[in-house]
């Protein structure tokens, strides 16, 4: 009995030093999982973010259309201003964001016909129309929404509007 208890007080220290090489791999592995979970949750967490910036655009662009649509009261339709005025330039309507103003910093109109502003073929539709012969003026919305941590990331979303021309 005395033999093998020396055994086991010789291998104390032995036990002790694989022990502590165990213990140092586990927590390299535990540190290690806990980082990649750390970074999975702030890659969804921007991704997160994308989504509901983009669903923020796309309704301040359909805001934007409503208004010019239908103008408050002392309003204007910018949709209707001869494209004379649109000519090499574009039209602010910011103003017209009003719900869904949140980080928007850009909301312009401009023309998409060509460079001498003549009226061109109306684009295919599913109603029933005299292809060739009507002309429209087409016009670009363009929106930029601003999101992230600083707002440093932008969603562009960009709309076009075609007017025929009787």
């Amino acid at each position: 009995m005395n033999n093998s208890f020396k055994k086991i007080e010789s291998q104390q220290g032995v036990v002790l030093v694989v022990s502590l090489v165990f213990l140092v791999a586990l927590t390299a592995v535990a540190s290690t999982l806990m980082l990649n979970s750390t970074t999975d949750i702030k890659m969804s967490g921007a991704s997160e973010d994308k989504v509901v910036a983009t669903e923020e655009a796309l309704s301040a662009m359909d805001e934007v259309i409503f208004r010019q649509i239908n103008p408050a009261a002392g309003g204007a339709n910018s949709f209707t201003v001869p494209i004379v005025k649109l000519k090499g330039k574009e039209l602010s309507l910011l103003g017209s964001v009003i719900t869904t103003k949140k980080h928007i910093t850009k909301a312009d109109l401009g023309l998409v016909n060509n460079k001498y502003t003549i009226a061109i073929p109306c684009p295919h539709s599913m109603q029933g129309s005299s292809v060739g012969t009507i002309n429209c003026n087409v016009l670009r919305v363009k929106l930029n929404k601003t999101y992230g941590r600083k707002n440093t990331s932008i969603v562009a979303v960009e709309a076009g509007i075609a007017q025929p021309i009787l």
